[in-house]
């Protein structure tokens, strides 16, 4: 209906596409929901998406429906492209379908950890190849992207050779985190170990910029008051860095992650329509904050101020 009516909200020509590196070094922050489900709302919302699952845990990959250990060989990942020896000259070849018809995904599998060992090897007898698979896989991104408006990237919830490959290829960074004081602690190394990292990035020529970086809290209970504080106390560190909407702990959620699903998947509700309804509401919300941030990028919108977004914070 979109592009019968001319009313898609796809980029310009000339706009660049947005590629969002979802990455926390912490697991379990739900870092893979985050990447599915904003998938999911940028299709709904008639983005023309691509998700490419980075991590060798392939949950991502799992959440799109396929099972990465009998559906999805190891010349289907970024492999090929990333090896040592690539058989592959662009990234075009991993390219899938997928049951959204604006929505494609590049998946993974157990294997793709083989380049994490190729690639330290390698990088033992010189920062040359490492530093030529990290300009690799932002080309191969780059090429790609010219198809999409957004390309979502599920990095390894690990400090290695792939998810610093992925930090340099994207143009914008979420981090997940969910409000706990081990995960707040978490991610306050994350950023200071990122932030030397990005340094070092930039002492080898290896330049990373990104449009924006924002931290968005996850797994979010409004009646449990340990959840209020540290939600507070992220406040107070991040600042506006710190996206205003939490995205809240559902039972919803993890019924439809028990069916493969994301909540923009079901047909019905699983829980009951209240809690559907409430689950849904806070997504859109949630998920829209990121959207405003890519349309920022392209001059669709005005820049939200700090003291706007300090005071719904």
């Amino acid at each position: 209906m979109r592009e019968v009516l001319g009313a898609s909200p796809a980029r310009a020509l000339f706009d660049i596409p947005a590629i969002i590196a979802v990455q926390n070094f912490k697991g379990g922050v739900g870092k893979s929901t985050v990447t599915c489900h904003l998938a999911h709302y940028f299709a709904v919302q008639g983005y023309r998406v691509l998700v490419v699952d980075c991590d060798s845990q392939a949950t991502t990959t799992t959440l799109f429906g396929f099972n990465p250990h009998f559906n999805i060989a190891r010349e289907e990942t970024l492999y090929p492209y990333l090896s040592i020896d690539p058989t592959q000259a662009d990234l075009l070849y991993a390219v899938k379908s997928t049951p959204w018809p604006n929505v494609d995904l590049i998946p993974s599998n157990l294997e793709l950890f083989d380049v994490e060992y190729e690639l330290a090897a390698a990088g033992s007898d010189g920062q040359s190849v490492l530093a030529a698979r990290f300009r690799k896989l932002k080309q191969g991104l780059a090429d790609l992207a010219r198809n999409y408006d957004v390309v979502l990237l599920d990095p390894p919830p690990a400090l290695g050779t792939i998810s610093l490959a992925v930090m340099q290829a994207a143009n914008a960074l979420l981090v997940p985190l969910a409000a706990t004081t081990p995960d707040f602690c978490s991610t306050v190394q994350f950023l200071s170990m990122m932030n030397q990292v990005l340094q070092q990035l930039a002492h080898a020529g290896i330049e990373v910029e990104y449009s924006f970086l924002r931290l968005i809290c996850s797994k979010f209970d409004s009646n449990d008051p340990s959840h209020a504080m540290v939600r507070t106390i992220m406040e107070q560190s991040f600042g506006p860095a710190l996206l205003p909407v939490p995205i809240l702990e559902s039972a919803e959620i993890s019924h439809a992650a028990m069916r493969m699903m994301t909540i923009y998947e079901l047909e019905r509700p699983i829980g009951t329509p209240k809690t559907h309804k409430r689950c849904r509401a806070n997504l859109d919300e949630a998920m829209g904050q990121i959207e405003q941030l890519v349309r920022q990028g392209w001059g669709r919108v005005e820049p939200a101020r700090e003291e706007d977004l300090l005071r719904v914070a």
